[in-house]
């Protein structure tokens, strides 16, 4: 309802004319609408210049919802383009005239435009309805058309192409240059003028320091134009010319076939890609070249070079041999420790199968041996079985014999072919998604897993090693279950020395090992326990090796003659049960995932322990696809880069590719012969390496890292090892996950999204405003509440903002600190979930409740983050929700509203003045009966809370303050007399007569909108005093960029002009200015002619450089704060 005392309707109750209304539109007689235009013909090119000040305001849009649910996605998806310029103009007009109303003399009875203005122009409706058909309310209360058409300001031509005479063999003339070396006389005239012609344009009527000292008082600097693309290359154009939406880029340059194609950057022509047809042809030549000439040095032994021969033949292999030897020693201690154990030999069903394991092991060691000796980028890297395969292997086959069951008659090979397919179906999965990464470079993503979900996956395997060593040695049945079957089975008289003796002597190689660091203790000390154990075996005629076998103390070896490839004899496809192998593939992709997590770690690890510069973690990615694929079809299994043995290998001398094509063919020669040795390995000495690669394990796992990660982590650690001992290896991986996910979101709730709080009395935008304006802001500043908000808002972390929000509303602290606007920055906030955009509506809501108005800051409505707010329907419901690019445009626009309660208080005061006034006639009543209004009466009516109550004393505060400094004779002073009285009120004691004999030192200048003033780092030349329009500085810094708006009724430039300094900003004029101004001429004048003047203006100078330096430093701490 609008005020019939003062002709504008209450700025909170005044709604948005974006708001869409739902209610039946009422016809209007014409008497009811105003016939005057709301004034909207604010030049346009204001608007250009403000830059980030970019505003919307989100007003409720009509939209039906889902009845039962609610899609994010659709109705992020319909969202309306947000045309922001309406807003941008009404902020910026607002802060001018605010700064103007206090410099003019006031009409009673005339209400300022800004007061009735809308705040803010809804997209929708500028869709939906023409400009002129929109309903705006007038200052009295009375509908009114909107405005006018804005007319358009053309654009200044772009200057015409100078032609230089010839065509350019490229879009660089320094590359045209260097190559016509030595340059031909009429190029370089015609660059020049072309030169000339660019600079001509660029500086076309801006005039140095010395004109602002002529005759010419309107005479002023050129604006700053956004660059034509037809203008073509300049100094300011850049390296990269932007390519157009349309044409692609600036001009028409096409290939020669007429499509166009990007601009050629220093003649550096592109080639043309070449079919991959082409390419393998051409390969295939240059490779059938190369063999021939080596065929031709072969047969002609003239073309013999001895000494290479001599070096490459002997010499280098030779050099190579003790890494081999310490390569094919772990290959074969590796073999025993996880090749025979690859099948679960407790069962029955593969109690026979570990020579074939054995092969298994070494088919997939020889071929990750010659893929990485070829390709990788260590030339000394070892490749071996991925170890971390065997409980997954475990657990598929224990799956598989569980579902198929022993009813058919044929269901032990039923089971093998079916366990030996999967684990080779197992190996082309891991091949396959290891090639994935690599090709589409997706190796980053494995960073985004948790280490210690890792570190418990490893503890899971060494819990599994101890336990299968447990299951080996003591010649088990089956698994290690965990009941008192099992307990009685291993303290039975016959098993105890089974598993004792391994088991003390793997303590003992685990105490030694961490003491021991020579590289050779450990296969000495596993090769030193068979040839002990058969000293003992031939000289006690009572211990024969048969009967050992049959105890448990040595391996029942394979059939007589079986061999090497005895394992692919297992392939019998007919047979496979494909259910069971559907049954494995969670295991699969469990086992895919454990592989995965060890190369992007182990090839950055090994890069830096050798010195390697040049890793590419997406080729060894490849490398190790192509690698497990093809192991995988050749009935093998998974294998890796090894780290420790890499790192064994290359400290031997194995730092080259040769060694590790002989280290390939070395381990396929023990392969052959391989078989043959298993009967008569003993138990324990397998069971010694079990065991102590499962202390390894767990040691690294569980005690070592128990400081450095934090609880809920370590828990996290412990929960995966025992799920995965105890229970099974995939459900330990899931839990982990889950665990992991869990930690992470209490971690990530406990670091506060809000990362500072501050008053309005404490930091203020960067707007140069008037003493009066400053005085009152002052006063009331503390209705102002920032929040600075940081990092990704979700479900977990908005809670605490909102909690914080209802404290600051509640009764209690509201009472003590009312509050009338609320901003939120979200300049580092990354992103935010569903959860926190609904947080954002109940934030509202409770906001709305208290009449407190949310101002959303650091928010592009177009960006991601605005249109996830509106897509929750945020600003709906009535509630009007202010989105403005970034705090200082805020801050300014609750400055504006804050104002604008002091010009209705002023407005006010006139009209209580004027109808108090002492007239010839009688008081009369007017028609409702009231009688003259006595003093504040008018202004009492406001103060129905607390907040209005404060802003209305310190609105009369400040008009009583500004009435008592400033005589009424002023308003009959001519400028810049009067302007000077107005802006030094606050910062010296000086009259008018004082201020008069300063008069003459200064000029009245005009500057159209854009025009430049001065450029950071010239020489000052002025003090300007503003009695109209608004100056933008913008302060660019190496620390970051900031801008001030300089308003009518305040200074610029006193600092650097006064002390003889350089300008350290760039100024420009935002809208049409009227200045006045002191150039150096005037005011050397000045100190010879009236020194006390020119001395209490260096004193004024002093006391607004500190006024704006707190300012500007509370800005910038808030900011970085």
């Amino acid at each position: 309802m609008s005020s019939p005392v003062f002709g504008f309707s209450p700025w909170r109750r005044r709604r948005s004319s974006s708001v869409l209304s739902q209610e039946p539109t009422q016809d209007l007689s014409q008497e009811d609408i105003t016939t005057e235009p709301l004034s909207l013909t604010r030049s346009a090119q204001s608007i250009g210049n403000d830059g980030p000040s970019v505003a919307i305001s989100v007003s409720p849009v009509a939209h039906r919802e889902p009845m039962r649910s609610f899609i994010h996605g659709s109705v992020r998806d319909n969202l309306p383009p947000v045309d922001s310029v309406q807003s941008v103009r009404t902020v910026r007009e607002d802060t001018a005239e605010l700064a103007t109303y206090f410099l003019s003399a006031k009409k009673v009875g005339e209400s300022p435009a800004f007061l009735s203005r809308p705040r803010s122009l809804s997209t929708q409706t500028r869709q939906d309805r023409p400009l002129q058909e929109l309903d705006v309310e007038a200052p009295d209360g009375s509908a009114s058309k909107g405005p006018e058409p804005i007319e358009e300001v053309s654009e200044p031509p772009s200057p015409e192409p100078i032609d230089i005479g010839e065509p350019s063999e490229g879009p660089s003339m320094l590359a045209t240059m260097l190559r016509r070396s030595p340059p031909e006389g009429g190029r370089i005239l015609s660059l020049k003028q072309d030169q000339v012609h660019e600079e001509n344009f660029l500086d076309s009527g801006e005039s140095d320091g010395d004109d602002e000292e002529g005759d010419y008082p309107h005479r002023h600097r050129p604006s700053l134009k956004q660059r034509d693309p037809s203008d073509g290359p300049n100094e300011f154009a850049p390296l990269i010319p932007a390519v157009s939406r349309e044409s692609g880029g600036y001009g028409t340059n096409t290939n020669g076939s007429g499509s166009p194609w990007d601009p050629d950057l220093e003649s550096q022509k592109g080639t043309i890609p070449t079919p991959w047809k082409t390419q393998v042809v051409e390969s295939v030549r240059q490779k059938r070249g190369q063999l021939s000439r080596i065929a031709q040095r072969v047969r002609d032994p003239k073309l013999w070079d001895r000494q290479n021969l001599w070096e490459n033949l002997v010499v280098a292999p030779v050099v190579c041999l003790p890494a081999v030897v310490v390569g094919l020693l772990l290959n074969i201690l590796d073999a025993l420790s996880y090749g025979m154990i690859l099948f679960p030999l407790g069962n029955e069903i593969f109690a026979k199968l570990g020579s074939a394991g054995i092969s298994i092991f070494y088919v997939s060691t020889i071929i990750a041996q010659l893929t990485f000796s070829s390709g990788s980028i260590f030339r000394g890297g070892v490749g071996s079985e991925l170890i971390e395969v065997v409980p997954f292997f475990h657990s598929m086959a224990t799956t598989i014999t569980n579902i198929v069951g022993t009813n058919n008659p044929d269901y032990a090979d039923i089971v093998i072919a079916t366990t030996i397919t999967s684990y080779a179906l197992s190996s082309m999965l891991t091949g396959a998604v290891f090639f994935l990464m690599g090709q589409f470079k997706f190796g980053y993503i494995v960073g985004f897993i948790p280490r210690h979900i890792l570190i418990g996956c490893i503890g899971g395997v060494g819990w599994f090693l101890v336990a299968t060593g447990f299951e080996v040695t003591a010649r088990m049945d089956g698994s290690l279950e965990y009941d008192l079957d099992t307990l009685k089975r291993l303290v039975q008289a016959d098993t105890v020395p089974l598993w004792i003796i391994p088991l003390i002597l793997a303590i003992i190689l685990f105490y030694c090992h961490s003491r021991i660091a020579s590289k050779f203790f450990l296969p000495l000390y596993i090769l030193t326990i068979p040839l002990v154990f058969y000293i003992f075996v031939l000289s006690l005629d009572s211990l024969s090796p048969e009967a050992l076998r049959k105890t448990g103390w040595i391996f029942e070896g394979p059939a007589a003659g079986e061999p090497w490839w005895y394992f692919y004899t297992l392939y019998k496809f007919h047979k496979v049960d494909w259910g069971a192998i559907v049954q494995c593939v969670p295991a699969m992709f469990a086992l895919t995932f454990f592989g995965i997590l060890h190369v992007p770690i182990n090839v950055p690890a090994l890069a830096l322990n050798t010195g390697e510069d040049h890793a590419n973690l997406d080729h060894e990615l490849k490398l190790h696809g192509f690698s497990n694929f093809f192991s995988g079809c050749m009935g093998s299994i998974q294998n890796y880069l090894v780290y420790a043995n890499t790192l064994f290998f290359m400290r031997s001398g194995g730092n080259s590719r040769l060694a590790g094509y002989i280290l390939a063919a070395a381990t396929f020669g023990v392969m052959i012969i391989g078989p043959s040795l298993i009967g008569f390995i003993p138990v324990m000495m397998v069971g010694v390496l079990i065991f102590e690669l499962g202390f390894e394990l767990l040691l690294e796992a569980v005690w070592l890292p128990r400081k450095k990660l934090k609880f809920l982590e370590y828990l996290t650690v412990i929960a995966i090892v025992l799920i995965m001992g105890i229970h099974d290896f995939v459900v330990g991986i899931g839990v982990g996950i889950l665990l992991a996910f869990i930690s992470l979101i209490y971690q990530a709730s406990r670091v506060p999204a809000v990362r500072a709080t501050y008053s309005g009395e404490v930091v203020g935008s960067t707007v140069r405003r008037n003493p009066t304006q400053q005085h009152y802001l002052r006063q009331v500043g503390r209705q102002i509440k920032v929040m600075k908000l940081s990092g990704y808002l979700f479900f977990g972390t908005i809670v605490s903002v909102e909690d914080k929000i209802r404290h600051l509303i509640a009764d209690d602290s509201f009472k003590s600190c009312p509050i009338k606007f609320l901003i939120i920055d979200l300049r580092l906030v990354t992103g935010i979930d569903y959860s926190a955009g609904e947080a954002f509506n109940t934030i509202s809501r409770l906001l709305n409740g208290k009449e407190i108005e949310l101002v959303l800051s650091g928010v592009d409505p177009e960006c991601t983050l605005g249109r996830s707010l509106r897509a929750v329907g945020l600003g709906a419901d009535g509630i009007e929700v202010k989105l403005l690019p970034e705090l200082n445009s805020a801050l300014e626009y609750c400055e504006n509203e804050l104002l604008k309660t002091l010009v209705a208080n002023q407005e006010a005061e006139a009209v209580r003045t004027s109808r108090t006034a002492p007239t010839t006639n009688l008081d009369v009543p007017d028609q409702a009966g009231s009688l003259p209004v006595p003093r504040h009466s008018s202004l009492d009516m406001f103060a129905s809370s607390p907040r209005r109550s404060h802003l209305h004393e310190a609105a009369r505060i400040s008009l009583d303050q500004m009435e008592i400094k400033r005589a009424p004779r002023w308003q009959s002073f001519k400028e810049p007399l009067r302007l000077m009285l107005q802006i030094f009120q606050d910062v010296s004691d000086k009259n008018e007569d004082f201020w008069f004999r300063a008069v003459p030192f200064f000029s009245r200048r005009e500057y159209p909108s854009g025009t430049v003033l001065f450029r950071h780092g010239e020489r000052a030349e002025g003090f300007y005093l503003i009695e109209k329009g608004i100056l933008r500085a913008e302060y660019i810094l190496p620390q970051g960029w900031f801008f001030e708006s300089i308003v009518a009724g305040t200074t610029c430039g006193e600092l650097p002009f006064f002390s003889e300094t350089n300008r350290t900003a760039d100024c420009l004029v935002e809208r049409d200015c009227v200045v006045w101004l002191m150039d150096r001429e005037n005011w050397a004048r000045a100190q010879k002619a009236d020194p006390e003047v020119a001395q209490e203006l260096l004193r004024i100078s002093l006391k607004l450089t500190s006024e704006r330096l707190s300012v500007i430093t509370s800005y910038t701490l808030t900011m970085a704060g």
